[in-house]
């Protein structure tokens, strides 16, 4: 499993309204593209120095999973102009890392 990590910033102002086009509109998006291979999304935010960091981790079975969504140059962000109008600053780079383990606490 390969677990593609993306970093976005807003304004407090515009915390709201990215969160509501990135729940509402950008996700739903990337779920009817229906690309092999992908799992599941966590999205998840704080307040940092009076700005909103959303991270969000996509999970794949594999890299050529990840290619299928966005191409050969898979490490590119994918960030839809409404979430960019929005955004104060991202990260124009998505990191990949191998799941080693996945443990569950009963």
């Amino acid at each position: 499993m390969i677990a593609r990590i993306w970093h976005g910033w807003t304004t407090l102002e515009n915390e709201m309204a990215y969160q509501t086009i990135l729940l509402n509109e950008v996700i739903p998006g990337i779920k009817a593209k229906k690309i092999p291979g992908f799992r599941k999304m966590e999205v998840m935010k704080r307040l940092v120095d009076g700005e909103i960091e959303f991270t969000t981790v996509m999970y794949f079975e594999s890299l050529e999973n990840i290619k299928s969504f966005t191409g050969d140059d898979y490490e590119t962000a994918y960030v839809p102009d409404r979430a960019r109008a929005v955004l104060k600053r991202f990260e124009k780079k998505a990191i990949h890392k191998e799941l080693v383990e996945e443990i569950s606490i009963d």
